[in-house]
């Protein structure tokens, strides 16, 4: 017999983050971070707060393709462990306050790959100690240079594990049962379908989204995808983007906000539609979530007929292991070249079609030149 989980209040921190140089600059946006929580548990005292949720790359910011953008080794040289001192000062805080601390974008090196390093995604309990963690699995091509495990999937499993438990790990809690994904895992259905089937509540949902991608109105694709993923597996997400940042090559709006609460029936709770600093905060009742899910009546769950899309997956898109050990992507257009066998796959199958004029082989050459004219102009990094 499950036992009763009282309401409380879930907390979303949307703060101002400093992209680090190396692992000295990290510690200002920690303390940020921390001062944050001790107001948002301060502030709603009366329905106390037991999770809190920190966005992607909220430790050691993050960089992009032109002037700034940060090789293997400029990632590297901030790199933290998990778990390690970092994870340490939110532990003190989540063990002050008797609540669980989730966050996403940690430049992490594992000891299984030392030759690069992971996006990973965390939830530290009330006693301290990590309990989940997460590596980000669509790392996208075109802007992500850290390690999926599809990028190592062989190595991966043997060494970390292949399970879809292993792979998309939910937690059972005291506050219900929590998983995580980052940012473009929400993109598509995937990952947030993995963490429904092995029975996520709460999806704490780190992201450093870009108003060049789409976060304001007209396009706004972060709440439509982001409130279809809590609709489609009758969950919470709570989704923390940046404030403002602070970097040489960046407008301080890079990501402009945007966080949000959202119910397990899609509905927005909470916004800050804007691009500062901020904390917003709603009630979570896990209780109303198992009862509506145990109603048949506009199920998500219920109707999954699963026969009929087993083809879809049958076959490799994005190819796996295509960066084994001794073998890192070294800078965002290695990440990128595996897209050109994508592509001959979808414009060869009949999926995609040529614009008028052009080939379905075209297509992948294509990209090619438009990588090369990108690094001669200096617009795109080359590999050291």
């Amino acid at each position: 017999m499950s036992r009763k989980i009282e309401k409380y209040t879930g907390m979303v921190i949307q703060p101002a983050v400093t992209v680090a140089e190396d692992r000295s600059g990290i510690q200002q946006n920690l303390d940020r971070v921390c001062n944050m929580i001790d107001f948002g548990v301060g502030y709603f005292w009366e329905l106390p707060v037991r999770l809190v949720v920190l966005p992607e790359y909220f430790m050691q910011g993050v960089t992009t393709p032109g002037k700034g953008e940060h090789g293997i080794e400029g990632f590297m040289k901030k790199a933290v462990t998990i778990p390690g001192p970092e994870m340490d000062q939110l532990g003190e805080k989540a063990k002050e306050y008797g609540i669980y601390i989730a966050g996403g974008g940690v430049i992490e090196q594992l000891p299984e790959f030392p030759d690069r390093w992971f996006n990973a995604a965390f939830i530290i309990g009330p006693d301290g100690d990590v309990i989940l963690k997460y590596h980000k699995w669509h790392v996208p091509a075109f802007i992500g240079l850290g390690t999926s495990p599809h990028d190592i999937f062989d190595e991966y499993r043997e060494k970390i594990g292949g399970d879809i438990t292993d792979l998309f790990p939910v937690v059972d809690t005291d506050i219900g049962k929590l998983g995580t994904m980052t940012c473009h895992d929400g993109c598509t259905p995937e990952v947030s379908r993995a963490l429904g089937y092995n029975g996520v509540e709460v999806i704490c949902h780190p992201t450093a989204q870009q108003e060049v991608e789409g976060m304001s109105e007209p396009w706004d694709f972060w709440r439509f995808t982001r409130r279809t993923r809590a609709h489609d597996n009758m969950c919470y997400l709570l989704g923390s983007n940046w404030g403002t940042v602070e970097y040489a090559y960046y407008p301080e709006s890079f990501c402009p906000g945007h966080s949000v609460i959202i119910d397990y029936t899609g509905m927005i709770l909470r916004e800050a539609p804007y691009p500062a600093e901020q904390v917003i905060c709603a009630p979570i009742d896990i209780e109303a979530l198992r009862e509506h899910r145990a109603r048949i009546n506009h199920n998500c769950w219920v109707d999954v007929r699963t026969e009929g899309f087993q083809q879809i997956y049958d076959k490799p898109i994005y190819p796996p292991n295509r960066f084994p050990s001794g073998k890192p992507p070294r800078a965002l257009s290695d990440k990128m070249a595996p897209c050109r066998d994508v592509l001959d796959q979808l414009y060869e199958r009949g999926q995609f079609m040529p614009p008028a004029g052009m080939q379905p082989g075209d297509m992948s050459q294509q990209l090619d030149e438009r990588i090369a004219y990108a690094q001669t102009t200096g617009r795109l990094r080359k590999p050291d």
